[in-house]
């Protein structure tokens, strides 16, 4: 999975609970964003969360 370069986000995992207390896994995914950005000078691709933009 994708995680964020300047804060580190990355998947979280739980527990989904249905209305009758049967529990079954889940994950929460970030709001990650491909961004271009100057990086020491030079132009670079990065993977972003919307929170750090």
């Amino acid at each position: 999975m994708a995680k964020c370069v300047i804060c580190n986000k990355g998947v979280s995992f739980g527990i989904k609970l249905s209305h009758s207390h049967r529990r079954s896994n889940r994950k929460w995914k970030p709001n990650i964003r491909t961004v271009k950005a100057i990086v020491n000078g030079t132009p670079k691709t990065i993977k972003v969360c919307s929170r750090c933009l």
